[in-house]
This record gives structure tokens, sequence and C-alpha cells, in this order.
């Protein structure tokens, strides 16, 4: 692939939205703003579907889709065999993520023309859009560990600016310091487990590090050599990146921070759910997955449960939330699950079986289309009811039609009905799941049936039911800005499962065969026609059987409702043991002796300062004075040293 130097400007572009919406969008082109940070996603976008079309044809010619590096620059030298590069990288994930976060983001962008509107603060939302969108182009592009740490980091710093947007509100400036908290906590496991790798592989380099980690080498015998508790330094590398993916993507335990992150504008919510925050720690897992595959078979068991644990336990909470944003919030938790898991399921069966890493990023990919499609129908619904409770909604399919459709289309694919997107995915993820554990599976099944239930009871509340407040009888449901994208997601989520994607995503770039599900789709969408034909009996009518339910189930719906209290433990965690035992003791320190050291410091200069001020006086006779008197002592001196 010659001339391949405008691959630099997919991420540029953005980030050159960002500096001029920066610096002029809030007075000299606040009216502009909008056009400008679309119009250069809009550009990014496009360059991005020219690459993937170039690259996916060079594969179809070649037989092998190859790891190409377009673009490498030097940037730091410590010693002749360590650097640290910016580099680019095309293979078929980063390929793949190009696309999903560049178009993502424009649907974002166009959505926002209309929904953000009339915000005071308008040019800085399209600048913060653009440094997000830049920050996640820079991460799936960059070439080597550390770059990718550098991005990791600044989608961090995105993500803070977006969520605490209203920052009058005191929820969302503490939903962004808590969304900054936890990843950071998770990010120092990520910083550590790329040092113990990057060390040991003696590269920073991704191709150099998974060759010299996964074949004979110096570096693969020094890594799995030495060892701490008893594990090796490789597998306490791979834990503890895993642990910094866990911390982006959500997962249990680190997943408090995402539902708070619906304090941000709505299609902010859409951008980090959809295709780009959560999903970079499995966009991370699977970068170094060949490394993962050769080491020890318990670090991927991590990733299995991890992921299993986490897609069932936000399913279970997601059933009995109220606010229709953290109800999407915990269906991203739950998906992001599915696809951790996926991933885990090589070494559990043996090493044949790699369907899930392809089975992981094909959902990854269909997700990105109905979830963004999802929480952009909820901006439509809340920007019409100002509410984001469904007992405030209700009776909505006539008054937004295209946006009653369009979710309609989203909760079928997410829910697995063929022939929408969603089915395609999944169904390979349960079929990697079946052959590599069939407790894993079974968790996977029962989670796809809860699944369908809790995104229909939302539809149901949201658009069925009784009309709980008056929200208008005009056919007007939102400017053509916020419709043009819904359609365009909706063709996605009921078009992209029939990509040939199982040929071209595999975890050695070699052609891959798709998966025939066949007969082992029977259980999966008779279970999700169940959770649908549940929701219905519960939800579509006002009735009394939801609470009636609710109270049968007692304790388990409480424990449900308040997200079995994780939050109340993580509080009573750092208020009471940290805060009494860390907290008062290191203040008393700070206080007492950091301070009272320093205190002292300052009281005896201040003292002695006060005694010798009157040698600077400013008389000439005194400083004659003080000159004679001084040679006359080192006279005195001087005689009586010699004689």
């Amino acid at each position: 692939m010659p001339n391949d130097a405008y691959i630099a400007l997919i991420p540029l572009l953005p980030l050159a939205a960002f500096v001029v919406l920066g610096l002029f969008g809030r007075k000299s082109l606040l009216r502009l703003s909008g056009i400008i940070g679309t119009g250069a996603v809009l550009i990014s976008t496009g360059l991005s579907l020219w690459t993937a079309y170039r690259y996916f044809a060079a594969c179809l010619s070649d037989g092998a889709c190859r790891l190409i590096t377009p673009l490498k620059v030097t940037w730091l030298t410590f010693s002749p065999g360590l650097s640290i590069d910016l580099s680019v990288i095309l293979d078929p994930i980063s390929v793949m993520m190009i696309v999903v976060v560049s178009f993502v983001s424009l649907m974002v962008h166009v959505f926002s023309l209309g929904y953000m509107k009339g915000e005071t603060r308008f040019g800085t939302y399209y600048a913060f859009l653009g440094l997000f969108t830049f920050s996640m182009l820079g991460l799936v592009l960059s070439g080597n560990i550390f770059e990718i740490y550098i991005f990791w980091e600044l989608v961090g710093c995105s993500s803070f600016l977006l969520i605490g947007y209203y920052f009058d509100r005191p929820s969302a400036v503490a939903a962004a310091k808590k969304a900054f908290i936890v990843t950071r906590f998770a990010d120092l496991g990520f910083l550590v487990g790329i040092l113990i790798l990057s060390f040991h592989a003696e590269t920073l380099d991704f191709h150099t590090l998974i060759q010299r980690l996964t074949g004979p080498s110096p570096q693969l015998a020094s890594i799995t050599r030495a060892s701490f508790l008893g594990i090796s330094l490789l597998s306490w590398g791979l834990v503890l990146v895993f642990i910094g993916g866990a911390g982006k993507s959500a997962l249990f335990p680190l997943h408090i921070w995402l539902p708070d992150a619906m304090e941000g504008p709505t299609p902010v919510s859409a951008l980090i759910h959809a295709a780009t925050m959560v999903v970079a720690g499995v966009y991370l897992v699977a970068r170094l997955y060949p490394v993962y595959m050769f080491a020890d078979p318990a670090v991927l068991r991590v990733v299995l449960y991890v992921g299993a644990f986490s897609a069932l336990f936000a399913a279970i909470v997601a059933c009995v939330q109220t606010d229709i944003k953290r109800v999407l919030a915990y269906s991203t938790m739950s998906q992001i699950g599915y696809m951790m898991f996926a991933l885990g399921t090589f070494q559990a069966a043996g090493e044949e079986n790699t369907l899930g890493y392809t089975a992981s990023m094909f959902h990854l990919f269909t997700h990105a289309f109905f979830k963004a499609l999802l929480f952009l129908c909820a901006g439509v619904i809340i920007h019409r009811v100002h509410s984001n409770e469904m007992k405030d909604m209700g009776g909505l399919r006539k008054l937004l039609p295209l946006t009653h459709g369009c979710f309609l289309i989203a909760c079928l694919a997410i829910a697995g009905i063929p022939p929408f997107s969603g089915f395609f995915s999944k169904e390979e993820i349960l079929l990697a799941a079946f052959h590599a554990n069939k407790f894993v599976f079974a968790v996977g099944l029962f989670t796809s049936g809860l699944t369908a239930f809790y995104m229909f009871r939302l539809y149901f509340s949201v658009f069925w039911r009784r009309q709980s407040q008056d929200v208008g009888s005009h056919h007007g449901e939102a400017p053509l800005t916020m419709k043009i994208p819904l359609v365009i997601l909706a063709a996605g989520a009921i078009f992209a499962g029939f990509v040939p994607f199982s040929r071209w995503v595999t975890y050695d770039g070699a052609p891959g065969k798709g998966q025939g599900i066949g007969g082992f789709a029977i259980a999966p969408v008779m279970l999700a026609l169940l959770g649908m034909l549940l929701a219905g009996f519960f939800y579509q009518k006002e009735s009394a059987r939801p609470a009636k339910a609710a109270a049968a189930l007692g304790g388990l719906y409480k424990f449900a409702y308040h997200k079995f209290y994780i939050d109340e433990v993580y509080s009573f965690i750092t208020k009471k043991i940290i805060f009494n035992f860390i907290g008062r003791p290191a203040a008393w320190i700070d206080r007492n002796i950091v301070d009272g050291f320093m205190n002292l410091l300052a009281g005896v200069t201040a003292r002695i300062s006060a005694r010798i001020k009157g040698f600077q006086s400013g008389r000439v006779q005194d400083y004659a004075l003080y000159f004679f008197a001084g040679v006359a002592a080192l006279a005195v001196l001087f005689i009586y040293i010699y004689t």
C-alpha cells in the first residue's frame, strides 16, 4: 500500500478541529463550531473507509491480511536497542476500529447539531468531541505499547471533560471525577504491566514484542523464568494489562463509574458506550491476544470468568433500573462482558478454539450500530419529555414514529433476533463458549434471555403503556439532523450481521471460514423470544403485575435495584477504613511533622533575619565600622596563630 501518508490525517483532522474550536469556538466561530467539527470527522470517516477498502482489497489479492506500518517516527532513544516511536499500524482489527470509531463519532457529531443547539458552550462541546475522537483513533492506530498508553490517558482526560460538560451540576462534576479516579486506579495496573512486558521483551513495538514473547527467544526465557509469588512475570504482566482494560471497559468490580457517566449529554453517552472508550479494553486484550494465548491458561481464565460474571451481573441490574440511560449503561457493561469472555474461551478448550477472538471483534462491530442507535433514540425521547425516568414516558410510539421504529430495530438486534446484526455476532460468542466451557455457555445463554427481557421492558415502558404526562401532540419529533443518524444506524443494525467479518478479522490474519450456526441458534432465540413475551406481559399495559413481581422477589429485587450496594461498599471502604486508618494519620503527619518542620524552619529564619537585618541599614559609616572591625578581628586572629 504505497502513498499511505494520508492515514495520519485520520486522527489529526479531529485534533485540528479541537485546536481551532478550543481557541476560537466560544466567540469567533460559535455558530460554525458544529459545521467545523462535523466536517473534520466527515473527512476522517471518508479516509477511514477508503483505507479499509484498500487494505481488505490487498488482503483479497495477497490471500492474507498483513500487518503494515505506513508511518513510523522515532521520538525518544534510550539505548541502541530501545527507543519510543510514534507509529501507525494497519491490521484487521485496527482498520475495523478506525471505521467504527470515526463512523460512530460522525453520527454523534451530526446528531448533536440538533440536540445541542442553543447551548452557550456549543463550541466547547464540539472541541471536546474532537479531542475524544482524536484520542480514540490514535489509540487504535498505535504501533507500540507505550504509544497506546499515551492515547489511553488522553481518552480518559477527554471523557472526563465530556462527562463533566455540565460543570454547573454537582452530580456531573462528581460523575466526571468518579470516572477519572476509578480508571486511574486501573491504569496503574496497565502501566506496571507495560513495564514488565516491555522490560523483559526489550521492546515497546507490538509486533516485535509479540514475536519475542510467543516464540523461542532469550526474552521469553527471561520473563517466564522470573516469578513473583510463584506466578511468572509474563502472567503478572498480562493480568495487570487486563486490569487496565477492565477499568476502561467497566467490568466488575471496576464498573461503578459507568452508570454515573450518564450525567454527560446523551450524544456523549452514545459516543462513550457504542464503540469507543468502553471497548478500548477489549481492543487492548485483542491487540496482545497472541501473547495471552501463549501464556499460562489461568490468565485467559481470568478474562473468561470476569467477562462472564460482568455480563450476568449487569444484565440483572438492568432489569430493575428506571432511568432510561442507566438501563442502557448496564446493557453496555453486559455486552462488553460478552466480548471479554469470548476472548477468554481460547485456552479453556485447547489451541484450536480461536472462534472467540473473531466472535468478540464481530460483536464489537455490530454492537457499535445498535448501541449508538439506542442512545441516540434515548436522546430524542429525553429531548421530548425532558426526563430520564421511564415513569414519565409511555405511549410515545404515535408521537415519535421514526424513533419508535429505530428503537425497536435496535432492541431486536441486541436481543439476538434474526436477521438483525446482533443475532450473528452473539450466536458466534455463544458457540465459542459452548465449545470452551459449558458453565460459561450457560451463563451467556441465560444472560441473552435477560437482555431481551430488560430491553423490551424498556421498549414497552417508553412506547406503549398509558402516556404518563402531557408531552404534546404535534407530529414533529426531532430536527432532520437528529433523524438522519437514526436512519443510518438503523440500517447498520439490520444489515451489519451480513458482513463477511470472520473471513478477514482473525487472530493470525489468515482468511477464516464463516461458522455455521444452524440449529445451535434455536435455544438462544427461544430464550430471547421468551424474554420479550415476559416483558410484554408485565409492561405493555399499565397493571399491578410489575409491583407484585417485585414484592415476590423481595430481597433480590431490592439488592438489584440498589446495584447490589457495590457503590455503598466502596464508599464505606473509602470513608470509614481508608480515611480513618490512612487518611487521618497521613493528615496528622502532614500537619504536625511536615508542616511543623517547615514552620520551624520559617520561624528560625525569621528570628535570625530579625537579628541581622540591622547590618543592611544603608548607612555607609556603619558599613565602614563593620569593615574595620572585621579587619581588626582578623589581625588579632593572625597574630594569635603565628606568635
